[in-house]
């Protein structure tokens, strides 16, 4: 197929969408809110775009890191020492 041909049916899909759209959308894609072609055309970004699809996986890998946090409160003695240790960093 030639090169412009196949260019302007991925566009087409695709939907013309730039990577902030994309970045802006997430939250949409991962919740499932998508239509059929909405889904269809951020996908196709994907396919396309490695920088959007790296930006997908932090995303993804910071919701799995978060949803193992306790729920439980820091207790106290450790959240002031973290807080100490945070700011002697750069003095250090």
């Amino acid at each position: 197929m030639d090169g412009t041909v196949k260019e302007k049916i991925m566009d087409y899909l695709a939907g013309k969408l730039t990577c902030k759209e994309v970045t802006e959308a997430v939250t949409e894609y991962l919740e499932g809110t998508f239509t059929f072609w909405e889904r269809v055309r951020f996908q196709m970004h994907l396919g396309m775009c490695v920088g959007c699809r790296n930006y997908l996986r932090q995303i993804k890998q910071t919701i799995r890191t978060l949803g193992k946090l306790p729920t439980e409160p820091i207790p106290p003695d450790v959240r002031e020492e973290l807080l100490r240790r945070f700011r002697n960093w750069k003095k250090g």
